[in-house]
């Protein structure tokens, strides 16, 4: 499932949202930027773990799976092979369903051609 939001808005905003579309799944990789005490009492409610590091402010860092946490380059990798196409890097649509359409084109097109 993809959501589109502004540019201008984190993207921890629209993890729970996410989440709840997304159905059962036992762990979420995500980076710094998700490091929150909200997502991650969301998370235990559902009964997952969250494999997400600790930003530098919290004064007690919590412990997360150091080795599952490395599987987190494949999206990362998705998201760049992504940005090879121009239209979905640049963002030249006015419409989101324009642009949606566009992302969901290039996902098929890099998923094909892998």
């Amino acid at each position: 499932m993809l959501l589109l939001s502004a540019g201008n808005v984190n993207d921890i905003s629209m993890a729970e949202a996410l989440i709840e579309a997304a159905g059962p799944f036992r762990r979420l990789l995500a980076d710094k930027g998700y490091d929150a005490d909200r997502l991650r009492q969301l998370l235990a409610r559902r009964g997952a773990e969250a494999v997400i590091p600790s930003t530098a402010s919290r004064r007690a860092p919590i412990p997360y799976d150091v080795t599952a946490y490395r599987d987190r380059n494949l999206v990362e990798r998705m998201w760049c092979r992504l940005k090879d196409f121009r239209r979905v890097a640049t963002r030249y649509d006015k419409l989101a369903r324009n642009y949606l359409s566009g992302v969901s084109i290039a996902a098929t097109c890099a998923y094909w051609l892998n």
